[in-house]
């Protein structure tokens, strides 16, 4: 059921279907179901409320047409986000699947969707997906671990401490600059080929986002809470726990999102030096028969692991700093 209501400009008329209204000379004003309308011209939009305003120039007297919304019709179901975040990915495949039958992409170049499916579960039948995935899974959080916890250790130092900062800053920034990959001869000599150096490549390319969104997070702490822990007697821990963490958390989690990302790529990388596991190896002895569909599958489990690392993160966030209110999309 809706309800109309019109009213007049300067005659000092109303009209309506339901409710009651009063208007004065100049002024016409309405209520109905919540709704109020000022004078000629004037339009009014409330929830469930439609106000429509007489057009410019107008001859006559201005009336304004008020229109309120159905109550017993049934409100739209948003869409899960989740449903909402696989519509480019299914997209994606599905312009692949089409390209690939119908032969604008050769499958000596790339596999299509299905080939690439089907090889997956064979890998993942036989054991040698599985296997080779908890080999790069076990190196990557050796390096996320290494490297995430000597990142916060050096944040704390150089953006508590000025003497911290001279000493530890400008040598992380240049490391910061030397590409990580460009390192992999030197870090052979150092670590040799087995285990060591890959976690050793993860560890320093995820040190350095961590490092610097936490200094940077430090550092702009607001200094009204700093006042305030000085003013309360809070010595140098308590200062540390009670504010300068908190403060510095939304930046680190912020690293630590790269972190992860950047710990990916780096194993495709590091897998991929004499390696005799991981998925990086099993990548790279496709290469060397030309499997693409090994090399897709590959891909395909890196950028998984890499959204699913990614949503981890993201949940972390919304419980450590469900305080924070902040833009939402709509």
């Amino acid at each position: 059921m809706s309800t109309s209501l019109v009213l007049g400009g300067r005659g000092g008329n109303a009209e309506a279907g339901t409710g009651t209204e009063a208007a004065g000379t100049g002024t016409g004003r309405a209520t109905a179901g919540g709704a109020t309308a000022g004078g000629a011209g004037d339009a009014v939009a409330t929830s469930g409320v439609v106000v429509a305003a007489p057009a410019p120039g107008a001859a006559g007297p201005g009336r304004v047409a008020l229109a309120l919304a159905d109550p017993d019709r049934a409100r739209r179901r948003p869409v899960p986000k989740w449903l909402r975040r696989m519509l480019g990915p299914v997209l994606l495949v599905a312009f692949w699947q089409i390209g690939s039958s119908t032969g604008l992409i050769q499958a000596d170049i790339l596999a299509g969707p299905w080939t690439v499916l089907h090889t997956g579960y064979d890998l993942a039948a036989d054991g040698t997906l599985g296997e080779n995935l908890v080999i790069s899974l076990r190196r990557v959080a050796l390096g996320l671990a290494l490297g995430v916890g000597v990142a916060v250790v050096l944040a704390l130092v150089s953006g508590l401490f000025q003497l911290g900062e001279d000493l530890v800053d400008a040598p992380v920034q240049i490391l910061r600059a030397v590409p990580i990959l460009g390192l992999v001869p030197l870090a052979i000599v150092w670590f040799g080929i087995g285990e060591q150096v890959k976690v050793f490549l993860v560890a320093l390319g995820t040190a350095f986002p961590v490092y610097i969104n936490t200094f940077a997070a430090i550092r702009g702490v607001d200094s009204r809470f700093v006042e305030l822990a000085r003013t309360v007697r809070l010595g140098r821990l308590g200062l540390i726990r009670r504010v300068v963490l908190p403060g510095a958390l939304p930046g680190f989690l912020v690293g630590l999102r790269f972190a992860f990302t950047i710990s990916w790529l780096i194993l495709v990388v590091s897998e991929q030096i004499n390696a005799s596991s991981g998925i990086g190896y099993l990548m790279d002895q496709a290469r060397t028969f030309g499997q693409t569909d090994v090399i897709v599958v590959g891909l395909a489990v890196y950028g998984v692991l890499g959204l699913l690392s990614d949503a981890l993160v993201r949940l972390l966030e919304r419980r450590a700093l469900a305080w924070r209110r902040g833009l939402e999309a709509t």
